[in-house]
């Protein structure tokens, strides 16, 4: 039995069940294939499985979709984060409205030439949606040719010959599923620790097993440091409810709603609060992003009344703040300020009835 026809048997019994994939040679939407696969980049599955079925609930097709605003694709994309998917995402769906008559090509170059579409996303379409030969190679699968094929070169430099490698195994047929056949096998089975392959259905075909050492490889270089930045994150509650900021067009969180916050720092610099007000302190949050890493101290006040406030700042009703669309980021001050919110309040009330 070749490496394809096994990998194929073992995902006809064991792939996994997922709302966006049919089986069985059949094609996917391709509307349904590019927007679970622009989710999934940098994303788990388990996490991507919510949005992508509220997004299909809100836009069912890709004409529906590219009418949207995109302060409503954000508003929905918060959470699931690198935010430069859900703009691109936008742009990718008119374009397709307005170049391609609603339908998506079915050539990984002119998919390439669409909004946010690289090579593997192109790849994965191709053969997902059309079941045409790609070459789709996620981390997944990186992982799963270098244990195949026992790579001694180090990761990054690798990824063209692993690239390469996996091209040579593309079967002509059922393209699309056996290129989640191998995805999913680099997700379940060929995992980056404790990789069970007693269960693997290609294990006879796997150099790095027979040498007793799959967690060796993808060998890769040492991880560089990341750095840690600092500042500061504000909550105000106003008479028109919680101040909040819309973010500049560029730079994270670009055009998103947010709350206030200090520039970020090496260093923690001085608190410069958006007015003057009798700020207490909350607690502090932590986040990660791709290069660094963030530790915000939150502030929190009550005020009825305030300097000028600036151009980008707006007031969302706290009744409607988890529904502002919020980044993960600033949903994480929310158990703090919230309750910190309500005490003060509380207790000025309290005051005010003796």
């Amino acid at each position: 039995m070749t490496f394809q026809k096994a990998i194929m048997k073992w995902y006809d019994r064991e792939g996994r069940e997922l709302p966006w994939r049919v089986k069985g040679g059949l094609r996917q939407d391709a509307y349904k294939a590019w927007l679970a696969e622009i989710m999934l980049q940098q994303t788990v599955v388990k996490t991507v499985i919510p949005y992508y079925l509220k997004f299909l609930k809100k836009w069912p097709t890709v004409e529906n979709l590219a009418k949207a605003k995109e302060e409503d694709v954000l508003r929905e994309w918060a959470g699931l984060g690198y935010y430069a998917r859900a703009r691109n995402l936008l742009k990718c769906a008119q374009a397709v409205v307005r170049d391609y008559n609603g339908a998506f090509p079915d050539q990984e170059e002119e998919l390439r030439k669409l909004p946010g579409i690289g090579r593997y996303t192109a790849a994965s379409v191709r053969a997902i949606a059309f079941q045409k030969p790609a070459n789709v190679v996620d981390g997944n699968v990186e992982r799963v040719m270098a244990r195949i094929y026992a790579v001694k070169e180090k990761m990054p430099a690798a990824k063209e010959k692993l690239y390469t490698l996996a091209g040579k195994l593309v079967p002509r047929e059922r393209a699309g599923d056996y290129a989640q056949a191998l995805m999913d096998l680099g997700a379940t089975i060929c995992t980056p620790d404790n990789p069970q392959c007693d269960k693997c259905p290609v294990q006879k075909f796997c150099k790095a097993y027979a040498e007793d050492a799959p967690e060796k490889y993808p060998q890769r270089e040492a991880k560089k440091a990341v750095p840690q930045k600092y500042g500061h994150v504000y909550w105000l509650m106003g008479k028109d409810g919680v101040l909040c900021e819309r973010r500049a067009e560029k730079g994270l969180f670009a055009g998103m709603v947010g709350l206030p916050t200090s520039t970020w720092e090496l260093k923690q610099g001085k608190t410069k609060p958006p007015v003057k007000a009798l700020w207490k302190k909350s607690g502090l949050i932590k986040h990660s992003f791709t290069h660094f890493d963030l530790t915000l101290q939150i502030w929190h006040a009550s005020a009825e009344k305030y300097d000028k406030i600036k151009e980008s700042y707006f007031w969302i009703q706290k009744k409607d703040i988890y529904d502002a669309g919020l980044p993960t980021l600033f949903k994480k001050v929310l158990p703090y300020t919230l309750g910190a919110a309500a005490a003060t309040a509380n207790s000025t009330g309290r005051k005010r009835a003796r």
